[in-house]
């Protein structure tokens, strides 16, 4: 009997722990061949001249791959490595491998699923199968308490009717070895410049630098439990946000599942309440969810008519100067400067600047989510453009994290500590302004 190979598949799973393709492939498969491919289409620029994936959030990628590569290596395996198209590099390798099937983590997002269904499409012509796996959500959606097409469009009753109805599933084991075939060529991780993009300024404002990696991921969890450690139930409501796992969750480098059932494990040891936390892992499955019911109708815009006028005249330069932090609001202003230095700002500042962005300016939501994507380090196609549709009205506004995000800038009580850090006379570019 000759031996059988699976291709890995990674994308936004760059995990050993808790995944279930690669532990599925170990045990289904003599012979297993993890693969990533950095696909040009991310690299692309947008409408606006744009890359499509900053510098800040593509060396976070570099560095996350790269960790992943360093964990299967250890467990005797190898990631192989390309810059091109997955629809022609898998099915090339499949050939040269000889591999029975391809294992891979369904998406939700239309550019992503499009992807897919192109691989798919070309591994069937070669009579091999492309296996999808839910691996992205808290709750499989097995697990939910109505099927996909009926998933209440209010996150309030989809929170209540999930918690009270389905379980998380517990975190499956990590395997402890690899067997992998004879590799040729590993290929290199690519630097920014194969990229098209350059080498991005740390500022030296930041107080936090985000390193990707699985290992990165595992070391940032602890730490925020060991700082948390002496909170008294009831008296903090920590959330994603202040732990700052946003970014390795992103990526896949940690699963939810992981996140929650350490949430879950820190409570009961420490008698210390992270209700933010929890709910927070919440909202990403809403997002996810709601992208798989209405496809891209979940953030269609109502009335492509309405105020578009204003917008079209004015957007470029009132979006220019969002952008830029140039706005003359010192809030927004600084929240803007971070995210341009670091890659990275938290829940509520992104809902400041997006809802003075929608609000104020009247410049369409979609240019800033695309400029989200290109500089949040944490992007997720969901969770960005869901939040922004919320913002916009595109959906039922009174469903969004924070209320404050309606309200003019004028009349928000938020306090304003990004100031004093972000309107220095150094910008994130190291240019002193006169």
């Amino acid at each position: 009997m000759s031996e059988r190979t699976i291709l890995v598949w990674f994308r936004n799973d760059l995990r050993i722990r808790d995944n279930e393709i690669l532990l599925e492939a170990i045990r289904k498969a003599d012979k297993v061949l993890p693969v990533y491919c950095f696909d040009p289409f991310y690299f692309k620029h947008n409408l606006s001249g744009n890359p499509k994936t900053g510098n800040i959030r593509a060396r976070f990628l570099l560095e996350s791959v790269a960790n992943l590569r360093k964990n299967l290596q250890a467990l005797g395996g190898e990631l192989i490595i390309r810059i091109g198209n997955p629809a022609e590099i898998l099915p090339q390798l499949a050939d040269e491998y000889q591999v029975n099937e391809v294992y891979h983590h369904r998406e939700v997002a239309h550019e992503e699923t499009e992807i897919s269904e192109q691989v798919e499409t070309a591994l069937w012509k070669m009579r091999l199968n492309l296996k999808h796996f839910i691996g992205h959500t808290l709750y499989h959606k097995e697990d939910l308490p109505f099927p996909i097409k009926d998933i209440p469009d209010s996150f309030a009753v989809f929170k209540k009717k999930v918690e009270r109805d389905s379980n998380v599933r517990q975190c499956v084991v990590t395997p402890d070895q690899i067997v992998a075939p004879e590799i040729k060529d590993k290929g290199e991780i690519p630097t920014l410049q194969m990229l098209g993009l350059n080498e991005p300024f740390d500022d030296p404002r930041a107080t936090e630098h985000f390193v990707g990696g699985e290992d990165e991921a595992q070391a940032q969890l602890e730490k925020f439990f060991l700082n948390n450690s002496h909170t008294i139930i009831g008296k903090k409501n920590t959330n994603i946000n202040l732990s700052k796992m946003s970014p390795w969750i992103a990526l896949g480098c940690i699963s939810l599942r992981q996140v929650y059932w350490e949430v879950i494990k820190q409570q009961q040891l420490n008698n210390t309440a992270y209700p933010g936390m929890l709910l927070d892992l919440l909202w990403r499955d809403y997002f996810r969810f709601m992208f798989k019911k209405h496809g891209q109708k979940f953030i269609a815009v109502k009335d492509e008519l309405t105020g578009m006028t204003e917008s079209v005249v004015n957007g470029n330069e009132l979006f220019e100067h969002w952008e830029h932090g140039e706005t003359g609001v010192p809030l927004v202003d600084a929240i803007m400067h971070e995210l341009n230095a670091t890659g990275y700002i938290n829940n509520y500042s992104r809902q400041i600047a997006a809802g003075f962005l929608v609000n104020e300016l009247k410049v369409d939501w979609k240019k800033g989510a695309a400029y989200f994507e290109e500089k949040l380090i944490d992007y997720s196609p969901a969770s960005n453009w869901g939040n922004w549709a919320f913002i916009a009205g595109v959906n039922d506004p009174r469903e969004s994290r924070y209320a404050i995000a309606a309200l003019p800038v004028t009349e928000q009580t938020a306090k304003s500590d990004y100031i004093d850090t972000w309107l220095p006379e150094v910008y994130a570019t190291g240019v002193v302004v006169k």
